[in-house]
């Protein structure tokens, strides 16, 4: 499931921006379905202009029925009558998605230690260490055992005793969930952390759900503000003449 809201506040209409030969929201579709990994890819949407984005180039598109404050809100009102056991969630502006992650962390629900798997998702050390202090970046702070303890705008962990180097993880928003903690997501209260950080993942950890962190070494570029899409053309461009 891909949510594609239209309005984004911080780059509004950045999914029907055009990203080399394609809208951004259709390369995300294109390139999710191409993993060959699920059974079904459909963009659930609250705008007649993406709906019709996808479904005009032989895509699967759903209309929100509800207002949503949430990806995960919006999906789990287009999933709640499917059959369905896990739900992985690909954010609409992150178009070069690829499938070896994606694998990843579907794997992450699979044999015993799947077991106890409710959420899962993904992170990426950071590579520049400038972009640490950047509330766009959101971070995520793990165990030894890759659960999350905390996601958030600012720094983690903060960098006290300078002999010590701490990993700073990225936290990638593509998530994978079991239907039925998805659907409890969506009862639950917006809590204050949440609400502050306006990070939706902080709702599963404030109820004592844990996430599952898988790490990836892929290469992302997401599309937050209009400086993201000059990124992601010169990615586009690069990984085109590569090909």
């Amino acid at each position: 499931m891909i949510p594609a809201r239209y309005a984004a506040t911080r780059f509004p209409y950045k999914l029907m921006q055009p990203l080399g030969n394609k809208t951004v929201i259709r390369h995300t579709y294109d390139n999710t379905v191409a993993t060959g990994l699920f059974d079904d890819v459909f963009v659930v949407t609250d705008h007649t202009i993406i709906f019709n984005e996808i479904s005009s180039n032989g895509g699967k598109a759903i209309m929100s029925i509800r207002s949503h404050e949430s990806g995960s809100d919006r999906i789990a009102e287009a999933v709640e009558n499917m059959d369905a056991d896990v739900v992985l969630n690909v954010q609409g502006d992150e178009p070069f998605v690829q499938k070896d992650p994606l694998q990843k962390l579907l794997e992450a629900f699979e044999c015993e230690n799947g077991r106890n798997v409710q959420v899962a998702s993904l992170m990426k050390k950071f590579s520049d260490l400038s972009l640490v202090a950047d509330p766009n970046y959101v971070k995520v702070l793990v165990n030894k055992n890759n659960w999350s303890l905390l996601f958030s705008r600012s720094v983690i962990p903060y960098h006290r005793d300078l002999a010590i180097t701490p990993n700073y993880f990225e936290h990638i928003g593509v998530y994978a969930f079991r239907k039925q903690a998805l659907l409890n997501f969506t009862k639950w209260p917006v809590s204050p952390l949440e609400a502050a950080e306006k990070l939706e993942q902080l709702r599963y950890l404030d109820n004592g759900v844990p996430i599952k962190m898988v790490e990836t070494f892929e290469a992302t570029v997401k599309i937050d503000v209009p400086e993201d899409l000059v990124k992601a053309e010169k990615y586009f461009q690069l990984i085109t003449n590569t090909v």
